[in-house]
């Protein structure tokens, strides 16, 4: 039953996969880091051209040097998007100091109305991707009021057909799996934790300082290998983008006793994997592992 469960999204996903089309135009959008770019791309279908500029699965964006063309991308772009949340503070240096007249900038943190030092990954919470969807949308619209029609079925074929397999497995991992403890390497998979309805026990220090880069404290370091020689974990999520000696210890650690590790990259994976694709496929191993013995776990 379960593998039917699991293996039915990612049929769906296939289905109707390319969505409403349109002829091409010369809408250019730029986004920061493909996490976006995907999500735009597929909003925008044939409307527009899309372009990442950190698309390599193998590149932390957190430490990102841009280029000469990164700067010229977003000088010619007409919707450009950003993460913002102190996550990509590079693309927001390029784009002050080139503004276009035209250009329609999404910042992605201010647009949910957060600020630096809150969790910069909001593509990871299913809900601020759909908030992120619509202001996309409108942005694009914008841009190329002849397409609205067209823009507008996408958006609703992105949320209800590409998405489908998504949302349906938040959905049953919810229900099936609430209030289960889960570690994690980041602070990446926090929200998509919180939407999941898992308890992400890991110590948030030891999160905020693998994602920023600083260093973990005795305290939670001893904490989070504890969660583990005790099987007081289900899961541990490894986010492949961003190692250090210490998490690939712990990842290490997990391994041995036992504890399914499931990858959660920062950007998808293949590079050219579309969001819909990259998320189901990253959910669904997620079910998996969590659908496994308990290894002994203790609540």
């Amino acid at each position: 039953m379960l593998s039917t469960i699991l293996l039915a999204p990612l049929a769906l996903v296939a289905c109707g996969a390319l969505g409403p089309t349109a002829t091409p135009r010369g809408v250019q959008v730029v986004a920061a880091e493909s996490t976006w770019g995907s999500v735009a791309a597929a909003l925008a279908g044939n409307a527009a051209t899309v372009t990442s500029i950190i698309s390599n699965p193998a590149v932390d964006p957190h430490s990102y040097e841009p280029e000469a063309a990164d700067a010229r991308a977003f000088a010619q772009a007409n919707v450009a998007i950003v993460n913002g949340l102190a996550y990509d503070d590079w693309a927001s240096r390029l784009l002050a100091a080139d503004a276009p007249a035209g250009r329609t900038t999404i910042n992605v943190g201010h647009t949910l109305g957060l600020h630096d030092g809150d969790n910069p990954h909001r593509w990871y919470s299913p809900a601020d991707v759909q908030r992120i969807a619509t202001v996309i949308t409108a942005a694009l619209v914008a841009v190329e009021p002849g397409q609205a029609a067209y823009l507008r079925a996408r958006a609703a074929w992105f949320n209800s057909v590409d998405l489908g397999a998504y949302h349906r497995l938040i959905a049953t991992i919810r229900l099936r799996d609430h209030g289960v403890p889960v570690g994690a390497s980041e602070s990446v998979f926090a929200p998509m934790a919180s939407a999941l309805g898992l308890d992400l026990v890991t110590p948030g220090g030891l999160l905020r300082a693998v994602s920023e880069g600083s260093d973990i404290t005795a305290g939670d370091l001893s904490t989070a290998q504890s969660q583990i020689s005790r099987h007081a974990i289900r899961v541990w999520v490894l986010n492949t983008q961003n190692t250090t000696p210490t998490v690939n210890n712990l990842t290490a650690q997990a391994r041995a006793a036992g504890i399914p590790v499931v990858s959660m990259t920062e950007t998808p994976n293949p590079a050219d994997a579309p969001f819909a694709q990259w998320q189901t496929g990253q959910l669904t191993a997620l079910a998996a592992a969590l659908a496994g013995p308990a290894g002994g776990q203790t609540r």
